[in-house]
Order: C-alpha cells, then sequence, then structure tokens
C-alpha cells in the first residue's frame, strides 16, 4: 500500500502577477522550485490564504531569483497580486521509503525571499 503524504511546500509566498491569457499553470521563482525540491511541470496544490481558494495546476519556472508568482490562465481568477498562498506538492510512498520520508517547507518573505529551508525529520520518528 503507498500513502499519499506532503513532498515539499512553499509558504506564505505572495502573487506577483497574473496572467488570464496565458495557456495554464502557476510560474514559480526557479530558485524556490529549487529550494523546495518541487520540479517544473510538477503537479501541485495551490491554497489562498487570502480569499480561501483551493485548486490544483502544474509548476513552470519563472527567472530564478525574481521572486516572481505568477497564477496564469483560469488559476489567474483566483487570486489578486498580494494575495499570500501556499504551494504543496505530494508524493505517494510505500512503508519502506517512509523510513527516511521528510518533507521539505520553504519559508519566505514579502517578496517571496527564502528565510528558511526547513525538513522535518522529526516526523519520522511517529511512522
Amino acid at each position: 500500500m503507498q500513502r499519499t503524504l506532503l513532498l515539499a511546500k512553499i509558504h506564505n509566498c505572495t502573487i506577483t502577477a497574473a496572467n488570464l491569457n496565458y495557456v495554464g499553470s502557476i510560474s514559480i521563482d526557479e530558485n524556490l522550485l529549487e529550494q523546495s525540491g518541487i520540479l517544473p511541470y510538477e503537479q501541485v496544490q495551490v491554497v489562498n490564504n487570502t480569499n480561501g481558494e483551493r485548486f490544483i495546476t502544474y509548476t513552470i519556472p519563472a527567472p530564478a531569483y525574481s521572486g516572481a508568482i505568477q497564477l496564469n490562465g483560469a488559476a489567474a481568477r483566483l487570486g489578486m497580486i498580494g494575495d499570500r498562498l501556499i504551494i504543496m506538492a505530494y508524493g505517494q510512498f510505500t512503508p519502506e521509503e517512509l523510513k527516511t520520508y521528510s518533507p521539505t517547507v520553504v519559508i519566505v518573505d514579502e517578496k517571496n525571499k527564502p528565510l528558511e529551508v526547513r525538513r522535518y525529520d522529526e516526523l519520522l520518528s511517529k511512522v
């Protein structure tokens, strides 16, 4: 049996742009993708802390160190510039993989610059 758990998240980032006419997705500063371990084109769940919207889309890299978080396509209707988001990727794990499992959380400031990268190794003792 596999279980679905949080793999990585970018916590409390700020929407910097929205483009309704783009094909779709969420553009994320490439540095934030790398720091979190979220891959380009990976499926993510996005939670808008400002208005309560939740949606699933996929990531595309924005220029590294730009601080860009841009909603694209239909998702552009689900948030406004300045809204605060949590972006989460999930993974499926076997019981054996859970023994070394550790989610990554990137905490960012109001300009989407990483303040801290956390690895939750303490969860391993509870599995």
